[in-house]
Order: structure tokens, then C-alpha cells, then sequence
């Protein structure tokens, strides 16, 4: 299918609205009951899965606030959750072999110089829409101003929630960028993923034996005894660890590299490419089978989150303020600044393909994770017709380094923080919270509540009190759901930026015959239908040792 005749495609909800306006007599001349039901059943058809994902969702919020008068044990409780574990379980088992077939078969069918311009546009607009989303998240946080403290009480927050700790023991913003590049250049494929490296803070090892230094030697020896009490106070160092986790960048920057050499090698590299496109068919056959489990496995996370957390009215009369200044900067971003974004580079109707992205924003919501949604939006863009050479690309590097969400969380939460504590920032503190916030999301993982360590690393930056934070973390289950649709609407929307601005390389003789037929002429690319080198040699320019003929 060439592009032209895929970008007739429409997405599931998208189609459903044109459904319901065939249903509502959009044809005048007919009104005859057949072709009403008729149009009912084909709107059913496309939109089947997301409306019991709609209905999963609204089972999960009303079964957990009826169930949560009878105060369930905690077996029960993890019942109920057992089945979205496994659900999520199963997302995550498909994320791994995904982004490493989308990547390679994605950068293998351009040459080297394409991959480095939309590369380049990609990370360029993923830098800026964060940076955004930090002064949005400002901007609000400092209008609406959350951070009361007598609505924590008349003595406002407890003194005891103070951070009490030695600044030496903090993980610094410049620690997070030195580990970004750290997992990015992984020095062990394997273990990238399962861990990825980050920077700890331990104390230094005694220049002296274990037992330490006797009274007769600190007597004997006053210097010995100087030195002794300097080092008391316990001076920290960094250190590498590894923790649990999926080293994402480490992958994503090894594939990019595989591929685009890949696609320098030409006949020799035919058989890998192949390969890695028929495990990434294989791949998205086996998420359309899990994807119908979506209901049951969105109704039991939901349920189980609803359940586990304590003093649920409370907790969310107390941050009411601060949940609603994140929900207010979501809203503002997606209604407004990003169908500027859209319209403004796109010239086309930016509210018709953000509808059409519901299924993959409901499905962010309910999980939490833009990585776990990831199969999810990259069937939506083919829907769609965005150039698959460039979903491939782009939505695994957003899963990574896009976190417009987490942007605007970071920079609320700070200052939300500092707030409770009557501090007052200037207007360099603030350049510094818009500036971290932006650094430390590129840097955030995409699973659940990632952003809440980040979010300690940047109060630490500007000397913010840390105490509080515990605070957010029982309504993160929450608003982490919330913040997430902005990260992976905001990779779909960079899919469709970049793709408009890469159209001229993409239509490009070099990408057309990449996109119509293996290198040198050999086989082609499944999604074309080709059944042999004939007929793509037929929609494309002739290709000989390598080499484009015109």
C-alpha cells in the first residue's frame, strides 16, 4: 500500500464518527431502517474494542468505590489487582521484541542522512515540547497557587515531614544527565535489558582499619585523633549501581546504530531485514489478541488502585488544589497548544486526528505507561497513514525521552512544595525548576510513578525540603494515569510533526525506492502487497549494485 492510498485510512474512532453521521441521515436521500442498522452494526465493528475499554474503565472506578465500604483484607484487595497484573504483565512481555523489530526495520529502510534528519527533528521537538510543558506548568502552579498550607491544617504542614538529610546524600540534576548518557552508551546489550545504571551516593571507606583507631593512639597521636573526628561526619561519594528495569535509550541508540548500518549493506542485509519485519507483524498479531483482554485487565488495575490507597476522601480533599492544577495543564495542553502545534505545521484539522487517537490515550490512562500503550498507537498511526518508516522511528524514542506530562508535573510539583514551606522563589529559581524539570523528564522511565524519584532530584537542586513529597505519592496512582496521556499523545502528535517535515526525504526517490523494495532490487517490504521484484521494481526507480538509476 503506498502512502497516498494508506493516508485514506481512517482510525477506529474516527470512522465511528463518521458512522454516527451516516446514522444521523447524513445521506438525505436515504432513510429507509436498513441502512440505519446497517450503519450501526459497521459503526459496532470498528469501535467494538474501545467501548469495552470505556465500559472496563467505568466497572473499575464504580466497583472499587463500592467495595471500599466493606474495608476488604488485603487478599482480597490483591485479587481483584491479580488480573490486571497479569494483563500488564503481558503489555510489558510485548514491549522489548517490539521496539527492537520497529526500530530496526524502521531505520533500515532509510538510508544513513534520513536517519540522521529525522533523528534530529524528532529529539529537537521532544526537547521543546517538554520545555513547554515546564513553563506551562509554572505559569499555572504560580497562578492557582496549590501549595496552601493551612489546607493542611491551621499549624500548616508537620514539622517532622521537614528534610532533615545531609545534601551530600542527594542525587544531583547533573548526576541524571551523566546517567542518561551513561544508558545510553550500554555497555553490555544483555544486561541493558533487564538494568540500567544509576548514581548512588555511599559513604567513603575509613583510611583506617575497621575497628578504627585506639585511645591510646588518638593520645599518643593528637593528629590521628584531628582526623578522626573531621571524618565523623560521614562523607559521601558517587557510585555506580544497577538497578531493575529495562535500559530503553541503551536499546533504542544500539538498534538505531544496527539499522542504519543495516541499511548500508544492501543484497547481504536482505535476509535480517526480513527478519526483523516479519517478527514485528508477528509481534503486533499477537498484541491485536491481547488487546481484547484490555476490559478485564483496565477494570482490575483500576479497582485495585482504588482499593489500596487509605483515606481515600481525605487525601484527595487535601490535594485537591494540586491535583487540579495538573489535571487544568493537561487539559490546556492538549485542547489548545497541541492542536496549534498540529494546525500550525499540518494546515489540517487538528481535532479530527486527536479523536481518532482515543483508543491509544485510553489505553495510556488505564495503564500508566506510554511503553505498555505502544503497540497500541503504533497500529493507530498506520490507521491513520502516517508513514510507518517514521511511527517505527519516532514512537519508541518517545517512550523513552518523551515525558511532556512528566514536564509539567515536575515543575507543579516543586513549586507546589516550596509553597507548603512559604518559600519564595525568584526568578532564577524558577528558570532553574523550568530547566530541571525538563532535563530530569527526558531522563524518566516510562512506567508507572517514575517521576517521583525525579521529582526528589530537582528538589534537591534548588534546596527545596523533600519531607512533603511523601505526600503525592497517594495520589500519584492518580495523577501519574493523567500525566501519561500527555506523554503519549505528545509521541503521536511528533509522528505526524516529523513526518510532514520529512516529507520531502521520505517522497524522495532515495525514500521511495527504500519504501517500495528491498536494497538493490531484491524482494520487498510486506506492507506493500508486492508480490515480487517486478511489481516494485514497477512503482519505484530501477536500483543496481546499490545505486539509484533516475
Amino acid at each position: 500500500m503506498s502512502r497516498s492510498e494508506s493516508g485514506g485510512a481512517r482510525g477506529s474512532l474516527g470512522g465511528g464518527l463518521g458512522g454516527l453521521g451516516a446514522l444521523g441521515g447524513v445521506r438525505r436521500g436515504s432513510s429507509r431502517p436498513q441502512d440505519s442498522i446497517k450503519g450501526l452494526k459497521s459503526w459496532l465493528s470498528r469501535n467494538l474494542l474501545l467501548l469495552a475499554t470505556l465500559v472496563g474503565v467505568l466497572c473499575g472506578v464504580l466497583l472499587g468505590l463500592s467495595l471500599r465500604p466493606l474495608d476488604l483484607h488485603d487478599d482480597w484487595v490483591l485479587l481483584l489487582s491479580y488480573p490486571g497484573e497479569l494483563f500488564m504483565r503481558l503489555l510489558k512481555l510485548m514491549i522489548l521484541p517490539l521496539v527492537i523489530a520497529s526500530l530496526i526495520a524502521g531505520t533500515s529502510r532509510l538510508n544513513a542522512r534520513m536517519n540522521g534528519r529525522i533523528a534530529l527533528r524528532t529529539l529537537v521537538y521532544f526537547a521543546l515540547t517538554s520545555l513547554l510543558n515546564a513553563m506551562l506548568g509554572i505559569v499555572l502552579v504560580l497562578a492557582i497557587h496549590p501549595g496552601d498550607p493551612l489546607s493542611f491544617g491551621e499549624d500548616g504542614p508537620p514539622l517532622d515531614s521537614r528534610d532533615t538529610r545531609d545534601p551530600r546524600d542527594r542525587a544531583q540534576v547533573m548526576d541524571g544527565l551523566l546517567d542518561l548518557g551513561r544508558n545510553l552508551f550500554a555497555d553490555n546489550l544483555f544486561q541493558a535489558a533487564f538494568q540500567q545504571v544509576h548514581t548512588v551516593y555511599v559513604p567513603k571507606e575509613e583510611p583506617f582499619s575497621p575497628t578504627g583507631p585506639t585511645a591510646a593512639t588518638t593520645q599518643a597521636y593528637p593528629a590521628v585523633a584531628a582526623l578522626t573526628a573531621s571524618t565523623a561526619s560521614v562523607e559521601m561519594k558517587r557510585a555506580l549501581k544497577y538497578r531493575d528495569g529495562t535500559n530503553t535509550l541503551g536499546i533504542i541508540f544500539f538498534c538505531l546504530l544496527f539499522g542504519t548500518v543495516l541499511s548500508t549493506m544492501g543484497s547481504k542485509g536482505k535476509v535480517v531485514v526480513d527478519f526483523f519485519c516479519t517478527i514485528y507483524e508477528v509481534i503486533m498479531k499477537m498484541v491485536s489478541g491481547i488487546m481484547w483482554l484490555t476490559p478485564v485487565g483496565v477494570c482490575s488495575v483500576i479497582c485495585g488502585k482504588i482499593l489500596a490507597v487509605d483515606d481515600l476522601a481525605v487525601v484527595m480533599a487535601q490535594l485537591a488544589w494540586f491535583i487540579l492544577t495538573v489535571v487544568i495543564g493537561v487539559l490546556l495542553y492538549q485542547l489548545i497548544i497541541m492542536q496549534l502545534i498540529y494546525y500550525a505545521f499540518l494546515r489540517k484539522n487538528p481535532f479530527r486526528f486527536y479523536a481518532n487517537l482515543f483508543q491509544s490515550n485510553l489505553t495510556a490512562f488505564a495503564t500508566a505507561s506510554t511503553a505498555a500503550a505502544l503497540p497500541i498507537s503504533m497500529r493507530t498511526m498506520d490507521r491513520l497513514g502516517v508513514d510507518p518508516r517514521v511511527t517505527r522511528f519516532v514512537l519508541p524514542i518517545g517512550c523513552a525521552v518523551n515525558m511532556d506530562g512528566t514536564a509539567l508535573f515536575i515543575a507543579v510539583a516543586t513549586i507546589f512544595i516550596a509553597q507548603m514551606n512559604y518559600m519564595t522563589l525568584g526568578w532564577g529559581d524558577l528558570a532553574t525548576v523550568c530547566l530541571t524539570a525538563t532535563a530530569a523528564s527526558m531522563s524518566s522511565a516510562s512506567v508507572p510513578s517514575a517521576a517521583l524519584v525525579l521529582l526528589l532530584m530537582v528538589l534537591s537542586t534548588i534546596g527545596i525540603p523533600a519531607g512533603e513529597a511523601s505526600l503525592l505519592f497517594a495520589v500519584d496512582w492518580f495523577v501519574d494515569r493523567v500525566r501519561t496521556t500527555n506523554n503519549c499523545l505528545g509521541d503521536l502528535y511528533a509522528a505526524a510533526v516529523v513526518e510532514h517535515l520529512s516529507k520531502a526525504e521520505l517522497e524522495s526517490p532515495d525514500g521511495e525506492a527504500l519504501n517500495t523494495a528491498e536494497f538493490n532490487g531484491i524482494g520487498t517490504f510486506v506492507e506493500d502487497g508486492d508480490a515480487d521484484l517486478e511489481a516494485a521494481m514497477e512503482k519505484g526507480p530501477s536500483l543496481h549494485n546499490g545505486s539509484i538509476k533516475k
